[in-house]
Parts: C-alpha cells; sequence; structure tokens
C-alpha cells in the first residue's frame, strides 16, 4: 500500500496560520541581506512566507512578523518594495 505524499507547511508571518509551502509567497534575505520575493520557492538564502493576500502582507508587516522570521530589522523601503512587487503580480 503506498503512502499518501507529505506536504510541506509553512507557517504565514502574517496570519500565521501553517499552510501548503506551494501556494504560499517566499520572501528571501540573501547573505548580503538583500530581500525578495521568491515565487518558485527555490531561491537560496533565508526564507519567510506570506499568503498570496495583500491583507496578510499588511499584518505582517503591522506585526513585524518578517523581523521576527529573520531576527533582524527589515527597513521600511523593502517593505514598500516587497509591496509594489507582490500587487504587480496578484493583479496579472
Amino acid at each position: 500500500m503506498l503512502k499518501p505524499k507529505k506536504i510541506p507547511l509553512r507557517r504565514c508571518t502574517g496570519c500565521m496560520e501553517m499552510k501548503d509551502k506551494r501556494r504560499m509567497i517566499r520572501i528571501v534575505r540573501t547573505d548580503e541581506n538583500v530581500f525578495f520575493l521568491d515565487f518558485t520557492g527555490k531561491k537560496s538564502g533565508r526564507g519567510a512566507y506570506v499568503c498570496p493576500d495583500m491583507d496578510c502582507f499588511t499584518k505582517a508587516y503591522k506585526q513585524k512578523g518578517l523581523e521576527k522570521s529573520f531576527k533582524q530589522a527589515v527597513p521600511h523601503e523593502v517593505y514598500e518594495h516587497l509591496k509594489e512587487e507582490l500587487t504587480s503580480r496578484l493583479s496579472n
């Protein structure tokens, strides 16, 4: 008998719910402290996850979810850039 395939789960930094990793957006911090969105989920670097929803992104900003995940301060400009990228990606 075949075992059912395990679904990798990750916690959203906004709503704090555990969800399927493949349906979430990964935010990556490289060793050079560069932040960007990773829609493939395969880029190298420390990752944090957020639901593909502006409400969750806003909650992550207000609750400092990314700061907690990355254990460092995240500049406001990074949030603005990520918000623009997320908005353009969700509108397509």
